[in-house]
């Protein structure tokens, strides 16, 4: 379906207020060459070869979470568009690919790896053309203890945001019943019949205790990086989305 001239002029004005929105940190105006647009920030990006040396691109991040570099190697890379992962490939970067880790910008004339950035949270793996290539990353359901009563309860984790509910419950030494955000619940009411905790959403067997299929072991929708915890920063310096 095409859109007339008024239409695509409200998409237009509907992109810019959700730009708008994002962005805000005032760390990104430290970082060098920082350029704001309507719908993207830009700003200068390196990776450093022990052999070639360091490889200079402009980064470009856009509101839906697409992540692009123009490579500032020769006038036939400007013209072309890497992903972070393609940029660190070409920049003849050795070792590992970690991209998260291997590209820096510079702030205050320090390089500072992508990780370490608030950029890295508006990266997302279906806008960077991930999701063809990757399998679906299934989280299944977790229980976890009430300190209290001792009775076990459900956290479904099927987005960002129930993942997170999760892993701050898991880091809490002393959860309870009490502290569950949605489904409010007590200690009186009653626990799961054990046949029920069985089945925790596997899309291969209902009653799996745990397979490839089902448990994930890090991705951006279960590890975050404004979370200091140990599994957050090794996943953030380490994986490579």
């Amino acid at each position: 379906m095409f859109l007339d001239a008024a239409g695509t002029s409200r998409e237009m004005e509907i992109e810019i207020q959700i730009s708008e929105a994002l962005f805000v940190e005032m760390e990104l105006q430290d970082m060098d060459g920082y350029k704001r647009g309507p719908d993207y920030v830009e700003v200068n990006c390196g990776c450093t070869s022990r052999k070639y040396g360091d490889a200079i691109g402009t980064l470009r991040v856009h509101a839906n979470g697409q992540f692009l570099i123009a490579c500032d190697c020769s006038s036939g890379c400007r013209e072309q568009r890497f992903t972070p992962y393609e940029f660190e490939k070409h920049s003849g970067r050795e070792g590992s690919r970690k991209w998260t880790s291997h590209l820096w910008v510079l702030m205050k004339d320090k390089k500072v790896p992508l990780w370490r950035t608030p950029l890295l949270k508006y990266y997302k793996h279906t806008a960077n053309g991930a999701s063809g290539s990757m399998r679906r990353i299934f989280h299944r359901d977790e229980l976890i203890q009430c300190s209290k009563c001792k009775k076990e309860r459900r956290f479904r984790l099927r987005t960002k945001e129930e993942c997170r509910i999760y892993h701050d419950a898991v880091l809490k030494k002393k959860w309870i019943c009490a502290d569950r955000p949605y489904d409010k619940i007590t200690c009186n009411d009653d626990e799961e019949r054990a046949s029920r905790k069985n089945s925790r959403g596997c899309p291969r067997v209902p009653a799996c205790d745990g397979c490839t299929s089902c448990v994930c072991f890090g991705c951006l929708k279960c590890r975050f990086i404004d979370c200091n915890c140990r599994t957050c920063v090794d996943f953030m310096q380490n994986a490579a989305p």
